[in-house]
């Protein structure tokens, strides 16, 4: 059972840092904005959570895995080259779909922490971690980031019709 809680924890490693390096983008490219701050919170929260997360993995001795953090990273780093309907700047529909990816991967990250914390028992295994607060973080990183997701849907599909 270990080695399938190890594989899980490895793969939601790399998960996290893709998503951490998706809002570190995101932010970057709304600097100065209201959107900007938001993402930027949501950015430190991640990489807050990243770092936990890697705790968690180090005091239950399960190794990470370089090449599949390496392959998220570089992931992240491609997800940049699809088209977004501009050929040299950032769109309605970039901004759009970077926060909807964001929120999608934070869904993810609360679905992690119930996933830890009932199913995988390390509530008991370690007591110290506050899997109610990480939960209930996620949850407000949500809620702070779906306002400007629904906004950036509305800008991104009313300003382009069908193609």
């Amino acid at each position: 059972m270990d080695d399938f809680l190890g594989i899980y924890l490895r793969d939601q490693l790399a998960m996290g840092v893709l998503w951490r390096e998706l809002a570190r983008r995101a932010q970057r490219n709304n600097r100065g904005t209201e959107l900007g701050a938001a993402v930027g919170g949501v950015a430190t929260a991640i990489a807050e959570d990243v770092e936990t997360f890697r705790t968690i993995m180090r005091r239950l001795g399960v190794r990470t895995d370089p090449v599949k953090t390496g392959l998220a990273f570089g992931a992240e780093r491609l997800g940049r080259l699809k088209r977004n309907g501009r050929l040299t700047s950032y769109s309605p529909l970039s901004r759009f779909e970077e926060l909807e990816f964001l929120a999608m991967g934070i869904d993810g990250k609360k679905q992690l922490w119930t996933t830890l914390r009932d199913l995988a028992g390390l509530r008991e295994r370690l007591p110290d971690i506050d899997f109610d607060h990480l939960i209930g973080r996620a949850a407000r990183q949500r809620a702070d980031l779906e306002p400007f997701r629904a906004r950036a849907g509305t800008d991104a599909f009313a300003t382009h019709g069908p193609q």
